[in-house]
């Protein structure tokens, strides 16, 4: 009876120890720290930042675990914030820098090392901003970059209201593979200020961000800089289609066909525009073919007429610029039998006349000879018989 009555106290003192250790357990928080030194830092390529941070403290008791990081930033009058899920302790990203920029990153300490459940340290906020210069209109004005045909990029802008007469701008660039920013070599001038840049050949450019600021001097005020990000295959500007043509298939359907613009431009990245006329009515579609395939409206139709423009298509850009028009091609029917038998029938009847002049004079030169012989053989005859 003893054994049986310690048995029990046995029993009930181990449950009581179990249920205070998990009492105990439970109520032990895990927690994170945060990243330590967060910030941003401007290297000097004109909006292309870097975001960096150290580990946080206290990673002892996680050693065995990877630490994540969530890491959201945005412009700062933007709605949206860009978030980053990573495991390195840097990041890198395009920013305007006409504007703030915010940014916020926690530590995120994965389940598996948290008893099942997801921990989140606080957050870590970070600020940059350019401390503006010279006041808002001294800016330039209607900045407008083209990259024609894939080949060479031409920006150009108008002068800020109010600056002064000796004030004067300069662009400077920068894309992921130079070592630092770059000032343009070749202005475009007018009445001697800097209105545009003409840019040299851009190697390995295309599909990154292409940074662009303009400043300027002035020794009566300062002036405020602008910034500009672009992908330069998303201004692309290429050459029209040339050497038009159009069929008629049969009395209905036209084929209209082109050449590819020339250029570097693949043809697998064009999108064609089709202006086409017939008599007075005129519509237009689109096509990723060099060729489209039109019905007429009606089989007496006089004129029938189109040009064409080309773009860069979704798979090689996210938007582009339309090519200039081309020259028109037309086509005109019965107008040219029309014109062919206006032509011909005085043609034929003038013809007609010259060759029955020309038959009439030559049978004249031929009679008139004989006839002469003929009377002065009858003449001496009669001379002889009066002999």
């Amino acid at each position: 009876m003893a054994f049986i009555c310690l048995d029990i106290r046995c029993l009930c003192i181990f449950l009581i120890y179990t249920t205070c250790d998990y009492v105990l357990s439970s109520d032990t928080e895990i927690k994170v720290n945060p990243p330590q030194d967060f910030q941003i830092v401007d290297p000097g390529y004109l909006g292309y930042l870097y975001l960096q941070w150290l580990p946080p403290l206290s990673l002892d008791d996680f050693k065995e675990c990877t630490i994540e990081y969530e890491l959201k930033y945005r412009n700062i009058d933007s709605e949206r914030w860009k978030t980053i899920i990573t495991k390195n302790l840097h990041y890198k990203d395009g920013f305007d820098l006409n504007k703030g920029i915010e940014a916020k990153i926690h530590a995120v300490l994965p389940g598996q090392c948290a008893n099942g459940s997801e921990v989140q340290s606080s957050w870590s906020e970070a600020t940059y901003w350019i401390s503006p210069q010279g006041n808002l209109e001294t800016k330039i004005q209607d900045m407008d970059c083209i990259y024609y045909n894939w080949q060479y990029l031409l920006c150009s802008w108008k002068p800020g209201m109010g600056v002064h007469l000796d004030a004067n701008y300069n662009l400077f660039y920068w894309y992921e593979g130079l070592d630092h920013a770059l000032q343009c070599e070749d202005y475009i001038q007018a009445n001697g200020k800097n209105v545009g840049c003409r840019f040299p050949y851009l190697e390995s450019s295309d599909y990154t961000d292409f940074y662009i600021c303009v400043n300027g001097s002035s020794e009566s005020k300062p002036i405020r800089a602008s910034y500009f990000i672009f992908q330069l295959q998303n201004i692309v500007k290429p050459l029209p289609p040339d050497y038009l043509s159009l069929t008629m298939t049969n009395s209905y359907e036209i084929n209209l066909k082109w050449s590819l613009p020339r250029g570097p431009i693949p043809a697998k990245c064009f999108i064609y525009e089709i202006e086409f006329t017939e008599d007075d009515t005129t519509w237009v579609t689109t096509t990723v073919e060099n060729e489209v395939y039109i019905t007429r409206t009606r089989n007496e139709s006089q004129q029938l007429c189109f040009i064409a423009r080309s773009k860069l298509n979704i798979y090689c850009a996210d938007d582009g610029i339309w090519s200039e028009w081309s020259d028109e091609y037309c086509w005109q029917g019965d107008k040219w039998k029309e014109a062919l038998i206006f032509f011909l029938l005085p043609l034929g009847f003038i013809s007609a006349l010259v060759f029955f002049v020309s038959y009439l004079v030559l049978y004249k030169q031929e009679t008139i000879p004989k006839m002469g012989f003929h009377t002065k053989k009858e003449v001496f005859s009669h001379q002889e018989s009066l002999c």
